[in-house]
């Protein structure tokens, strides 16, 4: 399972794993805080594109390509992830505010692709 969620959301249980996918550390949190079991810092956008972005839901969908776009430098990483949702919980952490609009969504929805074979999953996942 694949799951996102605020890094400044409580913890729990039900996370699993909980993988940062973040360029840079959270403000305000220390590492135990955080509870981050791995940080893909290589799986963020880059600077550029996170500035280009400015968390602007209008540029989202350019945003989405742009993002991907980058992803597959990463194909290493990203198969190593998708291969670790089969055995167990993942749960992408990131600081942005609006969950629908982010790196995380973008990376659970191209993560569920892998997953299915490459395959568009039919229905998105929600956040956690």
């Amino acid at each position: 399972m694949i799951r996102v969620k605020r890094v400044y959301e409580p913890p729990s249980p039900t996370d699993g794993k909980r993988v940062l996918i973040d360029r840079l550390w959270p403000r305000g949190l220390t590492k135990l805080e955080a509870r981050v079991d791995r940080w893909e810092r290589d799986l963020a956008p880059s600077h550029e594109l996170r500035k280009w972005f400015s968390h602007d839901p209008a540029r989202f969908l350019e945003f989405r390509e742009r993002y991907r776009r980058e992803l597959r430098a990463h194909r290493d990483a990203l198969a190593d992830l998708a291969a670790g949702t089969e055995r167990e919980t993942v749960t992408l952490v990131f600081a942005a505010k609006d969950a629908e609009h982010s790196n995380a969504a973008v990376l659970q929805e191209l993560l569920v692709e892998l997953r299915n074979g490459g395959r568009p999953d039919a229905g998105r996942l929600r956040p956690a």
